[in-house]
């Protein structure tokens, strides 16, 4: 989901007054038909054009000018997000209290106006409290649908946890222990195949703790050798849970390609030097 921004009733006046004076009589709430999109471009850009050309008489107006032009591009945004809601602020309400205030006869006292700004404040938070837990639930569903198709696929294994994985290939170097450093290439994804992270993109490797990642991970790659590609599905308790992000819902169900390139430290890493050792040692003894 996106993040909400909530802004004030007199926030939105000002992107309605600086960007649409010439349209304030112009019902929001109606959808534009596609053939008049293209005229409203063009409009657009001619009065773009036209607004380019003109010149400002002092510093002053030009910085003045500026800054209505900025907050009218943030507004508009926010506005947008707002629409998302189903929370549309009329434009006529809108300019009859800027000129209402302006004019010295406000039809709403201070407090009244505070009142009906929590209100506001009030009902987004509801709205987006009630889309994130449906969201959540959904996410719920669809994680359970993925990883019980996936449990069908030739190869897959299901340790106690509710980790899943398949063997894409088996390397014959070390297992990792939890308290290793491994190098990894890695991709994850949503089940519906959206890429959120990907070392491959980056094109570079990635190097970390596996006890400081999810615990699916520190989990799942503690079972590859090195140079082992598995394929994990990870449920939500061994991913982020109910815990969401931009790019990751709450409860999803995680799929990660990953191969493990190599164990960076720990014991395990040591290991290949210390049985070179011993070797050397058994040898000098032979002599």
């Amino acid at each position: 989901m996106k993040p909400i921004l909530k802004m004030s009733v007199l926030a939105a006046t000002i992107f309605l007054v600086v960007g649409c004076q010439d349209d304030n009589k112009a019902d929001t709430n109606k959808p534009v038909e596609p053939a008049k999109v293209e005229q409203t471009t063009a409009s657009a850009a001619v009065a773009t054009t036209d607004a380019a050309k003109v010149e400002f008489k002092t510093e002053d107006q030009k910085a003045a000018y500026a800054i209505g032009a900025s907050l009218a591009q943030y507004l508009s945004a926010n506005l947008d997000q707002q629409k998302e809601l189903g929370l549309n602020l009329n434009r006529q309400d809108v300019l009859a209290g800027v000129e209402d205030v302006f004019a010295g006869k406000s039809r709403m006292t201070q407090e009244q106006t505070q009142q009906a700004l929590q209100s506001l404040d009030q009902r987004v938070a509801k709205i987006v409290e009630q889309k994130a837990k449906a969201e959540a639930e959904k996410n719920i569903k669809v994680g359970d649908e993925y990883r019980a198709k996936f449990a069908k696929e030739a190869g897959v294994i299901t340790t106690k946890s509710g980790l899943m994985y398949k063997i894409e290939k088996e390397g014959t170097g070390a297992k990792p222990a939890a308290t290793d450093t491994v190098e990894v290439q890695y991709k994850g994804m949503l089940t519906d195949g959206t890429v959120f992270d990907s070392s491959y993109q980056r094109n570079q490797p990635a190097t970390f703790p596996l006890n400081q990642v999810i615990p699916g991970w520190t989990e799942g790659v503690q079972l590859m050798p090195v140079g082992s590609k598995f394929e994990f599905v990870i449920p939500p308790q061994l991913a982020y849970g109910a815990q969401a992000n931009p790019s990751i819902p709450a409860n999803s169900t995680l799929v990660f390609q990953v191969e493990l390139l190599s164990i960076k430290g720990g014991k395990q890493a040591q290991q290949p030097a210390v049985d070179a050792v011993k070797a050397a040692t058994t040898a000098t003894k032979a002599q």
